[in-house]
C-alpha cells in the first residue's frame, strides 16, 4: 500500500491543493489528476522533453519529478502560457515556420523555448540548439524548430 502526501503549490498563477500518492510523478499528477494534458507522456525517462514544464522559473521533465515535490512550488504548464505574449509569439512562429506537424512535442518545444527566451531574449541558432537539445521531434526535424524560435526571439515584444 502506498502512501499518500498533501501538497499544495501554485499551478499556473492558482493556488492548488491535492493529495498524491507518494510515488506519483509530477507528469502523472497534471494529465491524470489535474486534466491537463498539454503535458505529453513520451519516453517516461527524461530523454525525449515531451513532458517539460517550468518549476520556480527552471525547464524541468516532469516524468521525473515526483508530484510530491511540487508541495510548495511555482508550476507553469503549457496551458499556463495561454495569455503570455512571448509564449504567444512562440506559437505563431512555430505556425508560420512550419515547425508543427503531428505536434506531439511542440508543447515541450515551446515550454523550452519560451524558458531559452526569458534567458537569453535574441538567441543565436548555437544557443537555440544548446537551449533544445533535451527535445526530440519525429517528424520535421530540427531547421524549421530552430527557425521558429530564432524569429520569435527577434520580434520585439
Amino acid at each position: 500500500m502506498s502512501a499518500s502526501v498533501d501538497i499544495e503549490f501554485k499551478l499556473n498563477g492558482v493556488g492548488m491543493r491535492a493529495t498524491v500518492p507518494a510515488r506519483m510523478s509530477a507528469l502523472e499528477m497534471l494529465r491524470d489528476m489535474l486534466g491537463l494534458t498539454g503535458t505529453k507522456y513520451g519516453c517516461g525517462e527524461g530523454e525525449c522533453g515531451a513532458c517539460t514544464i517550468s518549476v520556480d522559473g527552471l525547464s524541468i521533465n516532469s516524468c521525473l519529478m515526483c508530484a510530491a515535490d511540487c508541495d510548495g512550488r511555482e508550476v507553469m504548464t503549457i496551458e499556463g502560457l495561454a495569455s503570455d505574449a512571448r509564449a504567444e509569439m512562440l506559437k505563431k512562429s512555430f505556425v508560420a515556420y512550419g515547425a508543427v506537424q503531428c505536434g506531439f512535442c511542440t508543447p515541450g518545444f515551446v515550454m523550452q523555448a519560451h524558458h531559452l527566451l526569458g534567458k537569453s531574449p535574441h538567441p543565436d541558432d548555437d544557443q537555440i540548439r544548446r537551449g533544445i537539445e533535451g527535445n526530440l521531434c519525429r517528424c520535421t526535424g530540427y531547421k524549421k524548430i530552430i527557425e521558429a524560435i530564432a524569429e520569435a526571439g527577434a520580434t520585439p515584444s
